[in-house]
């Protein structure tokens, strides 16, 4: 493998360098397990393989497990040699929708589905970090509680899943954790580095749903119908100037139209038109207020024309908040592990994660792992069909996890506690 973490870096301790070798001879077993996963990738709430091998490497490290929370959910409890609080450590598993394009030999084998957003190692880090804890069990001043969860990427319409399905059937209960940490994937960061926000660093996320009704008639008579598509063109127009004149212009907002239906002939009015799109803002008062403008918005225009609409919201994630006293915590790890010239803090992002319901409960800190190499052309975004990853990056992920699990326990005992 490259030379994925430069030691010894300052304040370096007898521990980080054993786990980095250790974590360096996983190399080739994080690999294949990475791969594994990427070459059966499942979706949303339909993870049996993945969530089927989880519980399996869990149980033979020793673990307690719990399968079938949140239907594919997977809960492994690993208690320390020594007394202490509970800490959550939470991985993803579900794959995208997405025809993978990528020539590679671990190319996805399920026709139409791919590990686009790096969940596959996201799971693979989590697997990793419950190996590294388990053989160190003795030195643990507590408890990991390591959470992977199905159906980050939203469960289909007419199921509920996720993380508020976790919650619900009783994830951060019995025990509960003291704080919860997680991380994604993210090419634009180089392997190597790690990225963080302090306060708001993912938006919230809400599809929305758009009817507008009209009245059909023959296409050479629209003036003794309404037209459903001259409606909803205007509408998308000026849904728009909600971000552009009605929101404060420092306060980060998206709305987004993604798709447009309607109509059944070329000479016959339409009567119906749905629209489907996105809204996402780091803030749940824009958030609010801006649903209340789309409202408005779409009541003005449909009655001038003399048609009707319905507006329905669903929320898919929440603002993903880090708490600052946790983050400022956990820093020092981080500068370590990977040396402070190698960690930045860049605008949040307007991408969502339902992690935020797990931070909503307890203190959370989400970070960024670097995935991307340049030179090597593994530059491609999340969410596209030639997604890739420097498997550098799975070591990084691991020590990185590792320590801060370690140094949050460790400290733990001087009673400085995140609120």
């Amino acid at each position: 493998m490259a030379e994925a973490i430069r030691g010894p870096l300052p304040g370096y301790t007898a521990r980080d360098a054993e786990l980095d070798r250790e974590i360096r001879d996983m190399f080739p077993k994080l690999v294949e397990m990475r791969r594994d996963f990427h070459v059966h990738p499942e979706l949303s709430n339909r993870e049996e393989r993945t969530a089927r091998i989880v519980a399996e490497r869990l149980q033979a490290l020793g673990l307690e497990v719990k399968t079938g929370v949140a239907r594919h959910g997977v809960i492994g409890l690993l208690k320390g040699g020594k007394p202490g609080p509970v800490v959550a450590v939470r991985a993803d598993m579900d794959a995208l929708p997405i025809l993978e394009t990528h020539d590679v030999p671990y190319k996805s084998q399920t026709q139409g589905v791919m590990h686009a957003c790096g969940h596959d190692v996201h799971t693979t880090v989590g697997l990793g970090v419950a190996e590294v804890l388990a053989k160190h069990k003795a030195d643990l001043a507590g408890t990991v509680k390591f959470i992977f969860q199905p159906a980050e990427e939203g469960p289909p319409q007419g199921e509920q899943g996720g993380a508020r399905l976790m919650i619900k059937e009783g994830a951060l209960e019995n025990p509960k954790p003291q704080v919860i940490f997680g991380l994604h994937c993210m090419p634009t960061v180089e392997v190597g580095q790690l990225a963080y926000n302090d306060g708001a660093t993912m938006a919230s996320a809400d599809r929305f749903f758009v009817t507008i009704r009209g009245t059909k008639v023959h296409g050479a008579y629209p003036h003794k119908g309404v037209d459903a598509v001259v409606v909803a063109a205007n509408a998308v127009t000026q849904l728009q100037t909600i971000r552009s004149r009605r929101i404060d212009t420092q306060e980060p907002l998206v709305l987004s139209i993604g798709s447009i239906h309607g109509g059944n002939r070329f000479n016959i009015i339409a009567d119906e038109v749905k629209l489907e799109g996105t809204l996402r803002t780091l803030n749940p008062q824009v958030r609010q207020e801006a649903i209340k403008l789309m409202h408005q918005t779409l009541k003005g225009i449909t009655e001038i024309y003399g048609s009707s609409y319905e507006l329905t919201v669903e929320e898919m994630t929440a603002v993903t908040i880090n708490n600052t006293e946790l983050v400022n915590r956990m820093l020092p790890t981080m500068k370590r592990i990977v040396g402070e010239s190698n960690i930045s803090s860049p605008r949040a992002q307007m991408g969502a994660e339902d992690f935020s319901y797990f931070a909503e409960k307890v203190p959370g800190f989400f970070y960024f792992l670097g995935v991307g190499n340049q030179k090597r052309g593994i530059t491609a975004m999340i969410h596209t069909p030639d997604f890739d990853v420097d498997e550098d990056s799975l070591v990084i992920g691991v020590k990185t996890m590792s320590a801060m699990v370690f140094d949050y326990l460790d400290t733990e005992k001087s009673g400085s506690r995140p609120k």
